[in-house]
């Protein structure tokens, strides 16, 4: 079934709404300030594939739509296509799968993973994708929470996983002969409905530890008819050659790798996957070959661009979406001097929230210390983490979001679910905020727990709790360090146990060995004791008080 482009409109706003903030005096709400994009009836069935596929032209252009960085490689949108039709079919008559069926990935950046992907959405079977660092430990507790019926991996990657998983390779004939298609029985199609889960991605929420949040077919739908709608190409040249080029640094399994991925091809751009790899040299080199015009980039690829000093070409390219951690108002001034014909596009994002807020023109991206204004059909309330109090304009508080783009829940998580959302369908976002008096969100600092290393989400309690599994270790805590390139790195803090005398270096090593590369401990601080409160809860704001003077005392 196909769906046709929506026509943005007019946000619906009652008269009490200022037009500068998007602030409703009465209901304490912002507003988002875009134009408001209809969605198609939630009760209509729909995968996020078919209305991806909706908004192609046909007959579709024979452009690249996805380019694999490392090899060179390329699958043009017709052959994508067919090969997402094709893996389907196999996928149901020969692995069995369909509707609400959780196939578990851990592959790095390939083309046959962009047809994977959209080939189980358009089944509504659940796409969930990990990282394929992560240890065989890290790997059993994301495969218990997800609970898969089937897993994908590769020749590399397949023996960390739980050998009770059955897996198919995607380096193998078998998987070859799925994409290829041909011979198979055509089965009746299960109707998928927008609000079934299309994705669980891990997070570590709040607080606590790796969470699997539960991510709806209309999460995906909404977030890319944003995207749609903002878009400012004449449609006359949105399908002309050259396409517009967006090289994708994140991982694929990552939230925004992810989410770029989809919103790339549903909106008929050449992506240029690098899968997280070869570090700026490489992706500046691979922005330059395949004449991009738009970047997606961590806060520490920024900073490494703002330092770029050798000749580079980036003549065509148009902006740099930046997200996952904060960057330093310093790092952006220092990137729109070194590159001021690029706008250096924030944004602001949850796994558990979808996008909050962005920057989308030249004059948004003028306010350096915000992350944008909110993204269309979003709204927002700022709370008064003590008393509840719903507070206003240039006041700080926890951000409470409400809109499409909100995940469904954490799997079998009860307790996280009801810490975490709010009567009236709101998620508390964990974040402490304000908006200015022209709708820009600004980010003051954080109440969630977790640690933004680069783009990724750290839990401190995971690595407390192995940290106190290492004999010599009598209590730790582990809070975010301010790191320029990072944004934060791990920081531990160890009482030692009576007469020992346990090394910095030891405790690196021993988490090193357990976890994957991005969760290290990279800081280690010994102490006589950790500040808790009467309960027994660790005092984390003693603990990062220190962490930051300890990185300001090192300038």
């Amino acid at each position: 079934m196909e769906e046709k482009a929506v026509i943005p409109t007019p946000p619906s706003t009652s008269p009490a709404t200022d037009p500068r903030s998007g602030f409703d005096a009465v209901s304490r709400t912002f507003h988002s300030l875009r134009l408001s994009v209809p969605l198609p009836a939630r009760d209509r069935p729909l995968s996020f594939t078919s209305y991806a596929i909706s908004l192609l032209p046909s007959p579709l252009p024979p452009l690249p739509a996805v380019v694999d960085a490392a090899t060179g490689d390329a699958i043009s949108f017709p052959d994508l296509l067919s090969q997402i039709h094709s893996l389907a079919a196999a996928l149901r008559t020969e692995a069995g799968l369909s509707k609400g069926h959780v196939a578990f990935i851990l592959c790095p950046a390939r083309l046959d993973v962009p047809p994977l992907y959209l080939a189980l959405l358009s089944l509504g079977a659940v796409v969930s994708a990990a990282n394929p660092a992560s240890t065989a430990a890290e790997l059993a507790r994301l495969v218990g929470l997800s609970k898969p019926r089937i897993a994908f991996a590769t020749s590399e990657t397949a023996a960390n996983l739980p050998g009770d998983v059955p897996t198919i390779l995607l380096d193998s004939p078998r998987f070859r002969s799925f994409l290829a298609g041909g011979g198979r029985e055509v089965l009746p199609e299960e109707e998928v409905g927008q609000m079934d889960v299309a994705v669980i991605q891990y997070s570590s929420g709040t607080t606590g530890m790796v969470k699997a949040a539960a991510l709806s077919h209309l999460n995906f739908i909404a977030m890319v008819a944003g995207f749609h709608a903002s878009r400012k190409l004449p449609a006359e040249r949105r399908w002309r050659e050259p396409p517009d080029v967006t090289v994708v640094g994140a991982p694929l399994f990552h939230s925004m790798g992810f989410f770029f991925l989809l919103k790339g091809i549903a909106l008929g751009e050449t992506t240029v996957v690098m899968g997280g790899g070869g570090g700026v040299r490489e992706m500046l080199r691979v922005a330059e070959k395949y004449r991009a015009t738009a970047l997606t980039a961590s806060p520490p690829v920024v900073v490494a661009m703002a330092r770029w000093e050798e000749k580079i070409d980036l003549a065509v390219l148009e902006y740099v979406t930046c997200g996952g951690a904060p960057l330093h108002e310093a790092a952006a001034r220092q990137f729109v001097s070194r590159f001021p014909g690029v706008e250096l596009r924030q944004g602001y994002g949850s796994t558990e929230g979808g996008g909050i807020a962005r920057m989308i023109d030249r004059e948004e991206c003028l306010h350096l210390r915000s992350v944008g204004r909110l993204t269309q059909n979003v709204e927002a309330k700022i709370v008064d983490s003590v008393t509840g109090e719903t507070l206003s304009i240039s006041q700080t508080g926890e951000l409470w979001i409400r809109g499409p783009s909100i995940m469904i829940g954490y799997v079998g998580d009860e307790k996280a679910n009801a810490s975490t959302f709010a009567p009236g369908g709101w998620l508390k976002t964990g974040d402490l905020c304000y908006f200015n008096q022209d709708g820009f969100l600004f980010i003051v600092d954080r109440l969630k727990e977790m640690i933004k290393y680069k783009a990724y989400q750290v839990p401190p309690a995971e690595l407390e709790h192995l940290l106190l599994s290492l004999p010599g270790v009598a209590d730790a805590a582990v809070v975010p360090c301010p790191h320029e390139e990072a944004g934060q790195i791990p920081m531990a803090f160890i009482v030692r146990q009576p007469g020992n005398d346990l090394k910095e270096s030891e405790i690196m090593d021993f988490i090193a060995k357990q976890v994957a590369p991005y969760k290290k401990i990279r800081k280690v601080v010994f102490t006589s004791s950790i500040p808790k409160t009467a309960s027994g809860k660790i005092l984390r704001r003693q603990l990062r008080n220190h962490a930051i003077y300890s990185s300001i005392s090192r300038l």
